[in-house]
């Protein structure tokens, strides 16, 4: 008779439905206002909804705006000096038509979406809420807490599938020699550019003024290819050539362990 192989049915993920923060699905439950700290960034809430976010892995609203022209650097400066956050400095350019609604919105989204990114990644502190009445609803747009979980879950798996070892996201970056001369994009190319061995994928997206969760795909494409690869970490100190001696407290262990199993 032949058998024919089936194969496994495949597993479900149990963490699909669970949330990346219980303590932020709880904040947006019940519609708290403040600010939420959390190891890789801080989300500020208005009446549950996330409102604005920060990350020192993500260029601020005042890049995005500033690299590339949409708005001049002063300008900002000026806007920033008379206001308490990126948030306020915004609506008053956006008052005072420096700034027309749909670039700052879009700049907006950009830079909250990417910062929410990595205020959600896995952390090994808990986070810490101040109820505070500073953060509102104001004409930028705010976005609901499951909708950015949403996002932020479907680009953990964008960038698993692309390349799956995170080194490259946080690691020194170097040059490396693919066997093959894969073509890059220029948007590629400007990135491979900043390779130098002293800048991670975050600080090549604050120079080149990009969205960082962005110039993470780019790294972990030309990581794909063989273009780069995070510098090498420093080499352990080899072992002893004799192991260290047993102490009495791991005779002791071992001995429980041993009766242990006798009585199995």
């Amino acid at each position: 008779m032949t058998v024919t192989h089936i194969p496994p049915l495949p597993v479900r993920d149990t963490s699909a439905g669970r949330a990346l923060s219980p303590m932020l699905t709880r904040l947006a439950e019940e519609r708290a206002t403040g600010v939420l700290v959390r190891e890789h960034g801080t989300l500020y809430l208005a009446e549950g909804r996330v409102v604005h976010a920060e990350s020192p892995c993500s260029p601020g609203l005042d890049v995005l705006l500033t690299a590339h022209g949409t708005l001049a650097t002063a300008a900002w400066q000026q806007a920033a000096a008379h206001c308490t956050g990126p948030s306020q400095a915004a609506e008053l350019l956006l008052d005072s038509g420096k700034l027309p609604s749909g670039a700052l919105e879009l700049c907006h989204l950009d830079a909250l979406y990417d910062a929410g990114f990595f205020a959600l990644a896995p952390s090994s502190a808990p986070g810490r809420f101040r109820y505070d009445n500073g953060p509102r609803l104001g004409p930028l747009p705010s976005v609901p807490v499951v909708a950015l979980e949403r996002e932020t879950l479907r680009r953990r798996l964008l960038l698993h599938r692309l390349w799956p070892d995170p080194a490259t996201d946080s690691a020194p970056l170097i040059r490396a020699d693919p066997v093959t001369a894969a073509p890059v994009t220029p948007r590629q190319r400007a990135v491979l550019d900043r390779v130098d061995g002293i800048r991670s994928a975050t600080g090549i997206a604050r120079d080149l003024g990009r969205q960082a969760f962005h110039t993470l795909v780019d790294v972990r494409r030309l990581a794909a290819a063989g273009h780069l690869a995070p510098a090498h970490p420093t080499v352990p100190a080899p072992a002893p050539a004799h192991p260290p001696p047993v102490t009495d407290p791991d005779i002791a262990l071992l001995k429980r362990l041993r009766d242990a199993l006798e009585a199995l």
